[in-house]
């Protein structure tokens, strides 16, 4: 069974922006505790498939994670495949579409990942190469994670290239209710005083960002895309 993750953006781009929102999320939710923090290398790829992805890893995953790939690439309207370093994982992600959203930046995916540290980064993106895959760019961001209730997770993230970003998540295993807790989110987030990313705004975002990385990837620099 797969895991659907629902989860919406809201831009903050300024550090006072994210001080005054963050404070706003504290007063709302008196509760919510702070997990982590953690720097992260993120690798976005493209072109390949599945099944050569699945062939070139299947010696480094568990059979239940192979099924799992292999169910995945037989399903996935559109996938997007990507790894990730943090200090103390090296994970290989695919994210998947349930609507007709962008995989990489639509609301409600599936997502499966693996972590197989000590593996790493870069041998983890040769493998990816190795299955008919090549780099769309690189993407590094520092990452606050809270849980502001049992079930709602903030991920605030200060992105190179974007700013601030928050993003809201949940993880469900029932795709029939991904629309509704899409607009529970929506619900949560405007009571804030705040509003979703435009899914075509962040799409012309992430199009810039491919194609100007290099000038980002690790640095303070942000951008403005309208």
């Amino acid at each position: 069974m797969h895991s659907y993750e629902v989860e919406i953006k809201v831009l903050l781009w300024e550090a006072s922006a994210k001080d005054a929102f963050m404070e706003q999320v504290r007063s709302s939710f008196p509760t919510m505790t702070h997990e982590y923090s953690e720097s992260q290398l993120n690798h976005y790829f493209e072109w390949g498939n599945l099944r050569h992805l699945l062939g070139t890893f299947r010696e480094y995953i568990s059979q239940e994670q192979a099924e799992s790939l292999h169910r995945l690439s037989e399903e996935a309207k559109s996938f997007s495949v990507r790894t990730r370093g943090t200090p103390t994982q090296t994970i290989i992600v695919v994210k998947a579409t349930v609507n007709d959203e962008s995989s990489s930046n639509g609301t409600a995916r599936i997502e499966w990942e693996v972590d197989l540290a000590p593996m790493t980064l870069d041998d983890m993106d040769a493998l990816v190469l190795a299955a008919g895959f090549a780099y769309q760019a690189k993407w590094s961001r520092a990452r606050e994670w809270y849980k502001l209730n049992d079930n709602t997770v903030l991920c605030l993230d200060k992105n190179a290239g974007y700013g601030y970003l928050a993003e809201f998540e949940r993880v469900i295993d029932d795709a029939s209710l991904v629309e509704s807790t899409r607009a529970e989110l929506l619900t949560m987030i405007e009571s804030l005083g705040y509003h979703e990313l435009d899914q075509a705004r962040l799409a012309r975002m992430f199009d810039f960002y491919n194609k100007n990385w290099a000038e980002y990837y690790g640095t303070e620099n942000v951008f403005t895309v309208d």
